[in-house]
């Protein structure tokens, strides 16, 4: 009879810690030894482990190393769970970490059934998750650049007072702008403007490189179907698609609302109950594009020609989704407004019902194959 070894794994750049649960309660645990990590030393450690009957079942935290390990694990046909950092219990008091103590404390929980796997990635939906955070890399670039120079100009006293930032009037001024004494500065300022020019042509070129990966995607579907929704554009559904991955993994929305960590915490004991602010505790990412894209319900509903336009190869039962929506945020938007709700919390509710239709189209729509 084959007995399940429960391998726990702190995984660093050079090396592996390995540590194994032998099944029961009362197994034993003991530290394996550190691995090479190598694609050849994982094969001869599992060799290892797999001798007398046993099957090994793997862990290790998800963390800068990728899902590399988890994918040779599984071609060689073993079990392999990542799990998330902040999601491991672990004791208050406890301020001794090491590598083999990481891997004892995950074989350990492992085994326990204490440790929640999450949905990982294959290459295909990486390379698309690397793409996307590479464009919010490059949107960020893009900000600090701006605040970089408009900082650079203020210290100088140079203020442009003829309307708002970053309009083609105020390019102009500032491809005009020739008020420098000394020429250091002249070449300081012409270096911050040039930085802001060569992020926004990287921005423009991974928008085209998104726009052009999407038809070959296996949920390119599902992106081109959430565009029936009001502010969700192609980079928007791209990116919620790409860091939530299957979204039908959910059973129902109030799931993907909490992954997406919009929903209140919770302090609640006895017959006292108390609700605080969203927990946060989902993707960043994601979370953000949903409340990007509840911006646009404080506008009354409409069906322009832009979103006609987009919308009219899909299904009927998509575009009656993207209506309702529309016509239920837009009064949610206002309702809320009106009872004096701050905006930020406004912005949220509407994410966290956005999330909802999202759920409902992406349930909806077939894959490609």
């Amino acid at each position: 009879m084959n007995k399940t070894l429960y391998v726990g794994l702190d995984i660093h750049k050079d090396t592996i810690a390995v540590a194994v649960a032998e099944d029961g309660r009362s197994g034993e645990i003991r530290f394996h030894g550190i691995v090479v990590n190598s694609a050849d030393a994982v094969l001869r450690l599992t060799m290892r482990l797999s001798k007398n009957d046993h099957t090994p079942s793997f862990c290790y935290e998800a963390g800068p190393c990728g899902y590399g390990l988890h994918r040779h694990l599984t071609k060689l046909g073993f079990e392999c769970a990542v799990v998330s950092p902040s999601m491991i219990p672990r004791k208050v008091g406890d301020r001794v970490k090491t590598d083999r103590r990481d891997a004892e404390m995950l074989a350990r929980l492992w085994r326990a059934g204490e440790l929640t796997p999450i949905w990982t990635p294959d290459e295909e939906q990486e390379a698309m998750r690397d793409l996307i955070r590479t464009r919010k890399q490059t949107m960020d670039a893009v900000k600090v650049s701006k605040q970089q120079l408009l900082s650079f100009l203020l210290r100088h006293g140079l203020r442009y007072e003829n309307g708002g930032y970053w309009t083609q009037r105020h390019r102009r001024w500032l491809a005009e702008l020739r008020r420098f004494r000394v020429s250091h500065q002249q070449l300081a300022f012409e270096e911050l403007k040039r930085a802001i020019d060569q992020a926004e042509a990287r921005i423009v070129t991974l928008d085209q490189a998104i726009e052009d990966a999407i038809p070959g995607w296996h949920f390119a579907p599902v992106v081109d179907a959430l565009r029936a929704l009001r502010g969700v554009n192609t980079t928007i559904a791209a990116t919620v698609v790409a860091e939530i991955g299957d979204i039908t993994r959910f059973q129902n929305p109030r799931q993907l609302m909490s992954w997406l960590g919009l929903v209140p915490s919770e302090h609640s004991s006895g017959s006292k109950t108390r609700r605080g602010r969203l927990t946060k505790a989902g993707n960043v990412l994601a979370r953000t594009m949903l409340i990007e894209a509840g911006w646009s319900y404080r506008h009354p509903p409409k069906e322009g020609h832009p979103y006609l336009k987009r919308s009219a190869h899909l299904p009927q039962q998509i575009k009656d989704i993207g209506w309702k929506a529309q016509t239920r945020l837009c009064k949610r938007y206002r309702d809320l407004s009106r009872t004096g709700k701050p905006q930020p919390r406004v912005l949220a509710a509407i994410a966290r019902e956005l999330a909802g239709f999202i759920w409902d189209i992406a349930r909806k729509t077939p894959l490609a194959t």
